[in-house]
């Protein structure tokens, strides 16, 4: 049995990543979820990194969402799609989110439970928006959808998954083709599961509360109390 750790599903996008892919596909695991910001928060305990995720099994440690996502395809099918033109793009696709779109991160915040409206958007936030937006399509009209890579929801879907909450947060004006895909996404029984458990969660955490304020202004918040 796997044990993968996680943070706060209101935050933790990486984390969200390996646990969306792991529960669309039914690879059994036993989550393990950290709090950010608390006293028991030393993830040096469970992780070489000190971050999430990280999936461990018995005395084996992956850290790093691309290398879980490896690591899970060579003993699991369904991880990449089958054919090979659609799991060369998946990948280079995965691998684009993995180390980019840093506007993105920075300016608009995985925060589940909120809606934002943005004081604005500058040109590289745009120029991060409008890339998605193009690369969602390209996926879509060469592998023939619903998802990324064709019929099968598989790792390049579960990586843009957190940029489909990010959207949904910042209410983020998108293609026809690229809303549908994010709506589709939002829409999945393991997105609801982990968005139902993060408007539950009721701790907070300073410093991921001061970057989504510092964002636009809070429209609604959605969290428990």
């Amino acid at each position: 049995m796997y044990d993968l750790y996680i943070a706060n599903k209101n935050y933790s996008s990486w984390s969200l990543r390996p646990w969306v892919l792991m529960k669309e596909l039914g690879i059994a695991f036993d989550e393990k979820l950290v709090k950010f910001g608390t006293s028991n928060d030393n993830f040096l305990d469970f992780s070489p990194t000190g971050k999430v995720p990280c999936l461990v099994e018995d005395d084996l440690t992956v850290w790093d969402t691309l290398a879980i996502a490896e690591y899970l395809a060579e003993r699991h099918d369904g991880v990449w799609a089958s054919d090979v033109k659609a799991r060369a793009w998946s990948r280079s696709a995965s691998a684009e989110m993995h180390s980019g779109f840093q506007s993105l991160r920075n300016e608009h915040p995985m925060t589940v439970g909120l809606r934002i409206r943005p004081s604005a958007i500058n040109e590289p936030l745009m120029k991060d928006i409008l890339r998605i937006d193009a690369l969602w399509r390209q996926g879509l009209s060469s592998f023939g959808g619903p998802f990324l890579a064709g019929e099968k929801f598989t790792a390049v879907d579960a990586f843009y998954c957190p940029v489909a909450f990010r959207f949904q947060t910042y209410n983020t004006p998108l293609s026809v083709e690229a809303d549908a895909y994010k709506n589709r996404l939002l829409s999945l029984p393991a997105m609801q599961e982990w968005q139902d458990a993060a408007l539950l969660e009721t701790w907070r955490d300073a410093g991921h509360e001061a970057e989504a304020g510092a964002v636009g202004e809070w429209t609604e918040d959605l969290r428990a109390e």
